[in-house]
């Protein structure tokens, strides 16, 4: 038997099927799928941005609302300067115009200071939100932060300084190779440790006096941006122990004058008038010897001087300031620098390759002054600098001769600079005891 369903049945379920997909289930779909509104921002700076929006068919809103994603209001672009990259190159490789490079490095004050950026900074850009450049960022130095930022009538620009952290620190070494090997195990940079040896080169000659087991010691101050190190300050006290006899510096600024100076727990100063060697870390291969036989000619020749071998092209420094009297040639010494530094003083330096650039008889020179490179010119039978120390005409030793000092500092200064030193030749005392010590007081 069979059963048939109602024709007026069937049509009154059509309807209702139809009523519940008008009126529930577009309800339905609009409110579990939104018409969302998406911001794509491109990296290019010369494009705009693209808005794009989710292709869904319009219906009416009921109960469920629109979501919008907030749209991106800058963008930030960072560039790290590659060796012989320009500012140019950089602002083309981003798309940035020439107008805006031009606009923002003939800005006043500190336009100018974007024409030599370093390789291995890093420039930052911020565009707005159509992809146009508003703002740029550069840190000359890791103290010092350059913005530039647009304006109406082009790029205003504004130099922050950065205040550093500051530590002291102790750093201490004795000698077991040479003076860079051993400080550099303590934590010494290598302008460091040629600071260390400028301290005490009048009285250490660091070719020749140094010893296995001599000792040195230095506080200063180490700086820090953001828990990052950057650099450290001059020394602000040292110890050297050569040969068991014990030299201590502090540095101090007397006056206003803005340079500062090295001088001994009693205010005298450690710069004399002279260098103890005109170069830095050579070897003397001939002492001074007024019964010396001449390796060149097998007999008795009085060695005036001291010859410091080292490699062709070794800088020469002079020892003291004053005036050139001779800067010439002959067969026996090859070019050779005569400099007069006072009625009293003469120094004398002998087979040079080269004079330095400009140097020439009657210009005056300064302490420490680059004058020329050794050579092996004349007669040498290698790679050295002959020097010669001479006082009323008389050669002197130049290792034992008595240095006259620079000035000492004044009366007036003198209880400011004790109060000064004080606290640091006491650390100098206390790290040498142990490190428990120092930091407890």
């Amino acid at each position: 038997m069979s059963f048939e369903f109602p024709k007026t049945h069937l049509v009154a379920i059509a309807f209702i099927c139809a009523g519940l997909w008008v009126f529930g289930f577009s309800d339905f779909k609009e409110a579990s799928e939104p018409e969302v509104t998406r911001v794509v921002a491109t990296t290019g700076p010369a494009s705009d941005s693209q808005t794009i929006k989710s292709i869904i068919p319009p219906q009416p809103v009921t109960t469920a609302s629109v979501v919008i994603q907030p749209a991106i209001d800058a963008q930030a672009i960072e560039h790290t300067v590659q060796r012989g990259e320009s500012l140019a190159v950089v602002f083309q490789k981003h798309g940035f115009s020439a107008p805006e490079l031009h606009a923002m490095a003939t800005s006043k004050p500190h336009g100018a200071r974007l024409k030599n950026i370093l390789p291995g900074k890093t420039i930052r850009f911020t565009l707005d939100p159509d992809g146009m450049l508003s703002k740029l960022s550069y840190e000359p130095s890791p103290l010092e932060v350059l913005e530039f930022q647009r304006e109406k009538d082009g790029y205003s620009g504004k130099l922050t300084q950065r205040k550093p952290e500051i530590n002291r620190v102790y750093r201490t070494g004795r000698i077991s190779q040479s003076l860079f090997v051993s400080a550099q195990r303590s934590g010494l940079s290598d302008a460091l440790i040629l600071q260390l040896a400028k301290i005490f080169q009048w009285d250490i000659d660091f070719a020749l006096d140094l010893r296995r087991g001599d000792e040195f010691s230095v506080i200063l101050e180490e700086l820090y941006v953001d828990g990052r190190f950057i650099g450290h300050r001059d020394i602000l006290a040292a110890e050297f122990v050569n040969q068991g006899e014990v030299f201590r510096a502090v540095r101090f600024e007397p006056g206003d004058t803005g340079e500062g100076g090295y001088y001994t727990p009693n205010g005298k100063s450690l710069r004399k008038a002279f260098l103890r060697a005109p170069l830095e870390f050579s070897r003397i291969s001939s002492n001074f010897d007024l019964r010396r036989v001449h390796p060149l000619f097998n007999r008795l020749r009085p060695h005036r001087g001291i010859d410091y071998a080292a490699p062709s092209g070794t800088p020469i420094r002079a020892a003291g300031s004053g005036r050139v009297q001779i800067a010439g040639k002959s067969a026996a010494n090859g070019n050779y620098i005569v400099l007069q530094h006072s009625a009293e003083y003469q120094t004398k330096y002998l087979h040079l390759s080269r004079f330095a650039k400009g140097l020439r008889a009657g210009i005056k020179v300064r302490q420490g002054e680059l004058i020329g490179y050794v050579g092996q010119t004349g007669w040498a039978t290698g790679p050295h600098l002959h020097y010669e120390f001479l006082v009323n005409g008389a050669h002197q030793n130049p290792r034992t001769v008595k240095l006259p000092n620079d000035a000492p500092i004044s009366r007036k200064q003198l209880v400011a600079f004790r109060e000064y030193a004080k606290p640091l030749l006491f650390q100098l005392d206390a790290y040498r005891q142990g490190p428990q010590i120092a930091a407890a007081n």
